[in-house]
């Protein structure tokens, strides 16, 4: 029935389609009664994979981006993820980019969004983490800088951050790769790239026995990078002992999209345009890193093709996000069911 309903909320603006589909997926896992029907729907067969120290009851994820200030994501969690991803969030509550800054690629089964990093902060969503959560879901959480802070004093915004979640997550990210908060891609770059994590990696080393358990930290990557700034960035994830990378966010490249008047809007593009190049950057890394630093593919997904190709590029988890809003709730269970 999904198409049916895709038409419904394809009449509404983007961002109100999604705020509406969030909320009807956060009442619905509000109540017991909810979530047994979602799961009755829903629930995929399993797929274990064991990776960051953590057990994945399968290897499907929801991206950050779809639930930033994790107002949703008990109900998310019911149509089969094996992980979601909040966020991304930042310190302090901001407006992100002026409207409008999401639009819908129909033809291309595609997003561009120019979004900014918009969210209540850090405290609101750490209140939405605390309480009942699914005993089979890993939960992580992607982190970001306000967009007036400085890139030089950028780490104190992820170690504010990391401070705080590290106590509710599995597993952090550090996302130095949205093309929508100016500057924050220059974080990439080596030299500045090394400083961040050291400091990231100190802290960690420092809280891991005040929170009696080691935190992931990944590092979530563009897919513009040129195969020597791919290098250097890798060179400073491996050097600082990262867990993992996280493959890749959206493009500013347009290469892929064919005549779509929207083409020109600025922002990231997502989904189907996006997963050749996705996957030429997961297969990169794994060979760069001798399939040594674990990945999470994500771009393009949509159907189990396009995840075992992510997976035979070298990833050991996928996330989903553009794919979720053109194929619907039953993604996931359609996809393993395939697998």
């Amino acid at each position: 029935m999904y198409p049916y309903f895709r038409k419904l909320f394809f009449r509404l603006k983007p961002e109100q389609a999604h705020a509406l589909s969030l909320q009807l997926i956060r009442w619905a896992g509000m109540t017991y009664l909810g979530r047994s029907l979602l799961h009755l729907l829903f629930r995929p067969p399993l797929r274990p994979v064991q990776v960051f120290g953590l057990k994945f009851k399968n290897p499907i994820g929801l991206a950050a981006g779809y639930d930033k200030d994790g107002l949703g994501w008990r109900g998310l969690a019911c149509l089969g993820f094996g992980h979601i991803e909040i966020g991304t969030i930042t310190p302090e509550p901001q407006a992100g980019n002026p409207l409008p800054r999401l639009f819908r690629l129909p033809e291309e089964a595609a997003l561009i969004n120019r979004m900014g990093f918009p969210g209540k902060g850090s405290r609101f969503v750490a209140r939405q983490l605390t309480g009942h959560r699914p005993a089979d879901l890993i939960l992580g959480v992607n982190l970001g800088k306000n967009k007036d802070t400085p890139l030089e004093e950028a780490a104190n915004d992820y170690l504010s951050l990391y401070d705080q979640f590290a106590p509710l997550a599995d597993y952090l990210v550090i996302n130095v790769s949205s093309p929508n908060t100016v500057g924050l891609r220059r974080l990439q770059a080596r030299e500045n790239l090394e400083q961040l994590l050291t400091t990231l990696a100190e802290r960690c080393r420092q809280q891991q026995d005040q929170i009696g358990r080691h935190v992931p930290l990944l590092v979530k990557l563009a897919p513009d990078l040129t195969l020597a700034e791919l290098e250097d960035a890798l060179g400073a994830i491996t050097m600082t002992g990262m867990d993992g990378v996280i493959a890749t966010n959206t493009t500013i490249s347009r290469e892929e999209l064919s005549s779509s008047d929207l083409a020109n809007e600025a922002g990231g593009l997502s989904g189907k345009p996006l997963r050749a190049r996705s996957t030429q950057v997961i297969r990169q890394i794994s060979q760069l890193t001798g399939q040594q630093l674990p990945i999470i593919g994500v771009g393009g997904i949509s159907s189990a093709a396009s995840v075992q190709e992510k997976l035979d590029a070298g990833a050991v988890l996928v996330q989903v996000y553009t794919g979720l809003v053109f194929e619907g709730p039953g993604l996931v269970k359609r996809i393993l069911e395939e697998l």
